[in-house]
């Protein structure tokens, strides 16, 4: 409703808002316009005010500008394919907790067989960077990758169903490694669920960036891998044996297969014979990669 700023003003108050930039940028519309608008501060906030003379003018040009600005309505969230994806992470968090108590601290007969060693696998050992994700060099090692992969986990089995966002995970994770054997110094070894759980991470910042681009929200579509690369900032660089380059390249695997795994429909990824035919992939290679590096 128009209101006069003072009894001397020849000026009414068009607007009030609380956000400043709300304010200039309605002032901005007014001046192209060609509408002397005054922005000020007040008890309620923030007033744009014009002459009196030109208000009418004024409110049509600020009401077209609404009307042509209209946002479309936010779509629904797609349904979660796994309706327990939290706690099927856990279960995932605790096999890792499991496997730990099997196999040992680094410097064990399992970690020699199975870490990622590059040399080992550039002569042809791919299996081990499979089996480098189920191996820690202490309790505080898998602990902190346990809760972690709790965590992103639980976002790529919503997304994606627990077989399939499984497989996926264990891809990312083992492509990381692959990657980060191929380029890095032949000596160079490494081990942990880390590379996986970035590969989550990623997994789930590649759904989110292919649901942005779907729903034309008008939000930046680079906010999903900025906060992916936030994160891997944050928690993949600390500590004095932390591979950034092995969680770097599983971040990236990650990207890559959520946004292509995101293309696929729904219906198909949340059909059971394919969840649980992903799952038995999955635990097949975990398995198969063990049995060869038991074998080697």
């Amino acid at each position: 409703m128009l209101r006069r700023m003072d009894e001397s003003s020849s000026r009414v108050v068009l607007r009030t808002t609380r956000r400043r930039a709300q304010a200039d940028e309605w002032a901005l519309v007014l001046a192209a316009e060609g509408i002397d608008a005054l922005v000020a501060g007040s008890s309620e906030g923030f007033v744009v005010a014009v002459p009196a003379d030109a208000s009418e003018r004024a409110e049509r040009a600020l009401a077209s500008f609404a009307h042509e600005n209209v946002r479309p309505p936010r779509p629904p969230e797609p349904p979660a394919i796994d309706l327990l994806a939290g706690r099927h992470a856990f279960a995932v968090s605790i096999a890792l907790l499991l496997c730990f108590a099997a196999t040992g601290p680094e410097g064990g007969a399992f970690a020699e067989r199975g870490d990622a060693a590059a040399q080992a696998i550039r002569d042809g050992a791919l299996w081990r960077s499979v089996t480098a994700l189920t191996l820690h060099a202490d309790a505080a090692h898998v602990l902190g990758n346990a809760i972690a992969g709790a965590l992103f986990l639980g976002a790529v089995f919503r997304a994606f169903g627990c077989g399939v966002g499984g497989a996926l995970a264990l891809a990312s994770g083992a492509l990381g490694n692959l990657t980060n054997a191929l380029l890095r110094a032949p000596e160079h070894a490494t081990i942990g669920a880390s590379t996986a759980v970035f590969g989550a991470l990623g997994i789930a910042a590649g759904h989110s960036l292919v649901q942005r681009r779907a729903s034309l929200r008008g939000r930046p579509l680079w906010l999903p891998i900025g906060a992916a690369l936030a994160l891997l900032a944050f928690l993949g660089t600390t500590g004095e044996r932390v591979d950034l380059w092995a969680h770097a390249f599983g971040l990236l695997a990650g990207i890559a297969l959520g946004c292509a795994a995101a293309c696929v429909p729904v219906a198909w990824l949340a059909s059971r014979g394919v969840q649980s035919g992903a799952g038995v992939a999955t635990l097949a290679a975990l398995a198969g990669a063990w049995w060869a590096a038991l074998r080697s």
